[in-house]
């Protein structure tokens, strides 16, 4: 991989809903990586101490190619790289962070393709163990770990350790249901040594990150998950850690079905009864977003939006006038694999209607994000939109942006340029990266201007603007600020 750096003046005054807010270019920069691209999503902890946080993410070639940056750390201040680590395919994950090595620094844990999961020193990039090497497991029959989460220390070394999925094996064909079964694993954060794994209670494939409820006690902890996939039926489960401890996920608690697809995106938490209990709200492939009682795990309400299939998470914010938190998805137009257009809906958290809908750009599946970007007591949706444009000689330019929408007027402003490629999974970040009060985005996309699904160049941008940060960012990268999937009033 090559790296360029490259300060700009990016500087775009723009009339946000009313209000004159600007995007900056003093702490502003663009860093372009040859021969890589991404569909991982950026996190940020500062890694060399300057009080800046720096960005984490993977990267790689096109699938079952092995790569020298397949995990990249950049600077936050210039935009320089840290540090890149190797991997034998894809880092398609996000990483999570936790100090295991005692210098004060956080170290990252990402997984990807063909069973590669990783713990990297995050001040030096220095690998701290490789899930296959340490476990002996280069023949094994492992495939894809999806996003970890923390919970408590379960082997007394006095870390947190990862509960995480695995599953997919890419090599069997879309319509043929006899795959191996995923399973959710307990993996050592300081050690990388496998300390259980779960089958599936229906013996199906997973794609789905679980998400985790902390409760008083470890053990009854609740772990939301789905099976299933694009094209075979699956099922959406809640667990506990002790089960899946035990290896036995025989009593899950079945939450919903589906014959035909399975379930994918992520799953969120949030109080919507105002129970002061978490519940459950997450979208199967099919179509649906579904909310279910924390407590009793009855299904509260549901939305069907006909003729989209669904593989990204849900964005959670208070985008109406009461005080129950609302939902903001982005659905592909059409059935796997042609998926060509998007199709946006927000719902109302207090009765499941849908109260906004659009149909913005081409297909992705990165997540919106979520901000009161004029401070008016209503947040806005950020997300990435990709289009394309049509010469006179019929030949195609794709591009991409990001946008911002509103709703008590239903408004949409672009809030950056337009930059020349696509972004096909990267959700963005926000938040404050230098400690100024003001808002930073940092955002990812591919480069090649004639073609979509590359691996060839990618570019990492920080939009440093002049947007005053009056609350605290809730929805601010995939899955949360806090990259649980937990929506914290």
């Amino acid at each position: 991989m090559k790296f360029k750096l490259f300060t700009f003046q990016f500087l775009l005054l723009f009339f946000l809903f009313g209000n004159a807010l600007k995007l900056s270019a003093q702490n502003g920069w663009s860093s372009m990586l040859n021969g890589v691209g991404s569909f991982s999503s950026p996190r940020v902890t500062d890694l060399n101490g300057d009080g800046i946080q720096d960005i984490v993410m993977g990267a790689g070639r096109l699938e079952f190619q092995a790569c020298d940056s397949a995990v990249i750390a950049i600077n936050g201040q210039d935009g320089t790289l840290l540090w890149n680590v190797s991997a034998s395919d894809q880092i398609f994950g996000s990483a999570i962070f936790q100090d295991v090595t005692g210098d004060n620094v956080d170290d990252a844990f990402i997984g990807g393709r063909s069973a590669e999961l990783i713990g990297i020193n995050g001040a030096t990039g220095e690998e701290i163990w490789r899930f296959k090497e340490v476990n002996n497991t280069i023949d094994a029959n492992w495939f894809n770990f999806y996003n970890g989460q923390w919970i408590a220390d379960q082997d007394n070394d006095g870390y947190l350790d990862i509960l995480i999925s695995n599953g997919g094996d890419v090599m069997i064909k879309p319509y043929d249901e006899n795959r191996p079964a995923g399973y959710l694993l307990i993996i050592s954060s300081n050690t990388g040594k496998l300390i259980s794994q779960a089958l599936m209670p229906d013996g199906k494939e997973i794609y789905m990150s679980p998400v985790v409820l902390n409760s008083e006690s470890n053990e009854s902890s609740e772990v939301v998950f789905g099976t299933g996939g694009e094209t075979v039926g699956g099922n959406l489960f809640v667990a506990t850690i002790a089960d899946v401890r035990n290896e036995d996920l025989s009593n899950a608690i079945l939450l919903d079905s589906c014959a035909t697809k399975g379930y994918i995106g992520p799953p969120v938490r949030v109080d919507i009864n105002g129970d002061e209990k978490l519940d459950i709200v997450t979208s199967s492939v099919d179509g649906r977003m579904l909310c279910f009682d924390g407590d009793t795990k009855e299904l509260l309400w549901n939305v069907l939006v006909p003729n989209t299939e669904s593989y990204s998470s849900i964005a959670i914010g208070n985008f109406t006038t009461d005080d129950t938190p609302d939902f903001f998805v982005s659905y592909g137009q059409g059935i796997w694999p042609n998926l060509d257009w998007s199709f946006q809906v927000m719902v109302d958290g207090r009765n499941g209607k849908v109260k906004f809908q659009d149909s913005l750009g081409y297909y992705q599946n990165s997540t919106p994000l979520v901000f009161d970007l004029n401070n008016d007591g209503l947040d806005e949706v950020l997300m990435s939109l990709n289009f394309q444009e049509i010469n006179e000689f019929e030949q195609k330019y794709f591009y991409n942006t990001l946008i911002a929408t509103e709703f008590e007027n239903f408004e949409t402003v672009n809030l950056a340029n337009n930059f020349e490629g696509s972004n096909l999974s990267s959700t963005p970040w926000i938040g404050d990266l230098d400690g100024n009060g003001f808002l930073d985005i940092i955002y990812c996309h591919g480069t090649n201007i004639r073609h979509t699904y590359t691996f060839d160049q990618m570019k990492i941008i920080r939009i440093d603007t002049q947007i005053p940060i009056k609350k605290k960012v809730k929805w601010g990268a995939y899955q949360g600020s806090g990259y649980d999937g937990i929506y914290r009033k």
